[in-house]
């Protein structure tokens, strides 16, 4: 495997209202945990494409070096006020979203970040759901397309706690293939697997060559082993089919009394000496 990395939900103000700390002193508090890599939420303060000039974005990235810290992957910040929906009913949310998940793979190349997530949308109310899956589609492609341009890979997650159109790995492993491209994969979050209770090891076997990408964390959003989930059989099974990605935390932004530095410690010391021992 690549490394650890940490989302940094559980530093921003996004999607709820927690403890909120600038990009850098995120790098700065990650690399001193033990982390290999930072995973970046695109949401203000930290990552939302317009609010970062060309000056700003060699700064973090100098500082990224400075620290050790590859950026292990990027991913939008769907929901909320603008909606970035790619399965919208409306047509200019859809172009919207396309031009703003452009603007995240641009940022992502100016970071050297090789990964960025396909968070496919939802359908609203009296839409068929097969039209919501073809307006994803569509952007996906032209997304992916755009992506491959800058060498970067798009990998689709299941949602099922927070969306109603790719909910497990069939429906995304289906979309990826659908667009053709060959740098568009898969990746899945055990929390969202462990949400509609299945097995989170079973989606490493169903992914397996595709699965590009993966999120950790137990149930309710907490740190790997404070919860119900089996993360020695996902490691094995990943041990297993030889990935070769980044495990990246994705815990600790689903309260506001969340303590983010307590989720990304707690985690790295469960996850660092489980990778050791079946690794």
């Amino acid at each position: 495997m690549k490394g650890i990395s940490f989302n940094t939900w559980a530093y921003s103000s996004f999607p709820s209202w927690v403890p909120s700390y600038p990009l850098e002193e995120v790098i700065k508090r990650l690399s001193s945990f033990g982390y290999d890599a930072i995973e970046i939420g695109c949401a203000a303060p930290h990552a939302w494409p317009d609010y970062l000039s060309p000056e700003r974005r060699q700064e973090i990235l100098k500082l990224l070096k400075e620290h050790n810290l590859k950026v292990s992957s990027m991913l939008p910040a769907p929901g909320g006020g603008p909606g970035n929906n790619p399965s919208s009913l409306l047509v200019e949310e859809r172009r919207f979203t396309i031009d703003h998940y452009k603007e995240v793979v641009r940022l992502a190349h100016d970071w050297e970040c090789p990964t960025v997530m396909w968070i496919a949308g939802w359908a609203s109310f009296g839409m068929p759901q097969q039209d919501a899956w073809n307006y994803s589609l569509e952007a996906l492609k032209e997304v992916g397309n755009y992506a491959k341009d800058l060498g970067v890979t798009m990998v689709v997650e299941p949602t099922p706690a927070d969306s109603n159109l790719i909910e497990t790995a069939d429906d995304a492993l289906l979309l990826a293939e659908q667009t053709g491209l060959s740098n568009v994969k898969v990746m899945f979050d055990t929390f969202h697997a462990l949400y509609r209770n299945e097995v989170p090891s079973d989606y490493v076997y169903r992914m397996a060559d595709k699965l590009h990408h993966v999120h950790i964390s137990d149930n309710d959003r907490l740190p790997p082993g404070q919860g119900r989930g089996d993360f020695d059989s996902v490691l094995r099974a990943l041990k297993e089919i030889n990935y070769d990605g980044y495990l990246s935390m994705e815990v600790g932004f689903h309260t506001r009394q969340a303590e983010p530095d307590w989720y990304a410690k707690t985690s790295i010391d469960f996850l660092k000496a489980k990778v050791n021992e079946i690794f």
